[in-house]
């Protein structure tokens, strides 16, 4: 009897305890994130975004600091746009408005524009001088502003629940990707072009490949209960993505893309990756990662972590940053299928963990970058040693204080995925 009533009292104290720290939780915080499922994001880890989002409903000051920093760039987004392909002023060679086309920058018509002669052609290279024709007569700039606002977006809606965000970036999505009479065919068969000399370039891929995977963690952060994201929106642009991952994955341009040997090659993998994971084809990303070991990081990092396809180009600091931003949302999807890409070295010593490390003096102004690089920034690289930190660097997390914080704030603790943060056109 006695034991009996001690197991009921324990219960009722147990239940009791329960409801005491309910209770301790202010009922805004329980109603804001009650039945909220975590993400399934592609490359950030929607478990974390989802503490980060109770962190937050608990009144975190922190957080509140960066959700102030988020919705000023969401809210820029909402008398912007929805933009299409099909607005550009001519069509991609063979006609269809509904393709893709973005153009080599540095190519120049020679004739003056006619009826019987559209682009001026023949075109000649004038290396170093970019033609406007690449920022007005394209779909390179709509489409960077497509990735970027349902981005800011959707996370500014996950975070906030204000279902203006969340119904500006569908309708953004629906007229870019879905709607009939505006979608984008899931091809890139027309990118970085050369009038009169190439419809379309391998190289071309990149318009996709450094953005497109934010716009597949933004639909699955829509995918939890958006306001204007509907089911058959969740089911069509799965079936686009499918589409465009069977494109990459079989068509010659995509092909010669994933056998590139610099960052055209890591961001390519790690676009397959992504959009592999997204559209359910685990063994398609996880084997996507792991290849990644030998085929990217053995041969494209040094011994001393130095880049060297990188190293050799005018903006040498810019492009190691950048193909870092690849190989750590790379990892970031190898979190997801069991790939820790962190942990590998190649026989060398080679690793991210390296690479990164190779990145820190400059990174913390400590010392100046030594190789040529036109425009430097320093905040380049904040994401990338967020992400070494995050991975476990004792460096990187030592660095983290002394980090340069990019335009428009540190946004690591609500979206922690690196991102370019020195924009480069073309």
């Amino acid at each position: 009897m006695r034991a009996r009533f001690r197991v009921r009292l324990g219960a009722l104290l147990t239940a009791a305890a329960a409801l005491t720290a309910v209770a301790a939780v202010p009922v805004s915080a329980q109603s804001a994130t009650a039945g909220v499922r975590a993400p399934r994001t592609a490359v950030l880890d929607g478990e974390r975004l989802l503490r980060t989002k109770q962190r937050l409903d608990h009144g975190d000051p922190q957080l509140k600091r960066a959700v102030g920093d988020l919705t000023a760039r969401a809210d820029t987004w909402l008398d912007q746009g929805p933009w299409t392909v099909v607005d550009k002023p001519k069509p991609a060679p063979g006609g269809d408005v509904h393709d893709y086309l973005s153009q080599a920058p540095y190519w120049w018509p020679s004739q003056t524009p006619t009826a019987d002669n559209p682009w001026g052609c023949p075109y000649v290279q004038r290396d170093g001088q970019r033609n406007p024709e690449v920022d007005t007569g394209t779909d390179r700039q709509d489409v960077e502003k497509v990735f970027d606002s349902t981005y800011d977006l959707a996370l500014a809606w996950y975070y906030t629940g204000r279902k203006e965000y969340a119904e500006k970036a569908a309708t953004v999505l629906r007229t870019w990707f879905l709607d009939p009479d505006t979608r984008m065919n899931p091809n890139l068969d027309h990118a970085q072009f050369i009038p009169c000399k190439y419809d379309g370039r391998a190289i071309g891929i990149i318009d996709f490949s450094q953005s497109y995977t934010s716009v597949t963690d933004a639909v699955a952060l829509l995918g939890t209960g958006a306001p204007g994201w509907s089911k058959g929106d969740r089911s069509a642009m799965g079936e686009w993505n499918k589409d465009f991952l069977g494109w990459l994955v079989n068509s010659d341009f995509g092909k010669e893309e994933g056998a590139a040997e610099n960052n055209h090659g890591t961001f390519y993998d790690m676009q397959v990756a992504a959009l592999a994971y997204a559209t359910g084809d685990t063994v398609l990303a996880r084997r996507t990662v792991l290849d990644a070991r030998t085929k990217r990081i053995a041969p494209q990092i040094a011994g001393d972590g130095s880049q060297p396809q990188e190293l050799a180009r005018t903006r040498s600091w810019h492009y190691s940053t950048f193909d870092l931003v690849a190989y750590t949302r790379l990892a970031a999807i190898g979190r997801h299928v069991g790939v820790d890409l962190w942990s590998y070295r190649g026989p060398d010593g080679q690793s991210l963990f390296e690479a990164v490390d190779y990145l820190l003096p400059a990174a913390t102004g400590a010392t100046a970058w030594p190789h040529p690089e036109l425009e430097f920034h320093r905040f380049a690289a904040s994401d990338i040693v967020h992400a070494a930190a995050d991975a476990g660097s004792d460096a990187a997390k030592r660095a983290v204080p002394h980090l340069e914080t990019p335009p428009g704030g540190d946004l690591w603790a609500l979206r922690p995925a690196a991102e370019q943060l020195d924009s480069i056109a073309g």
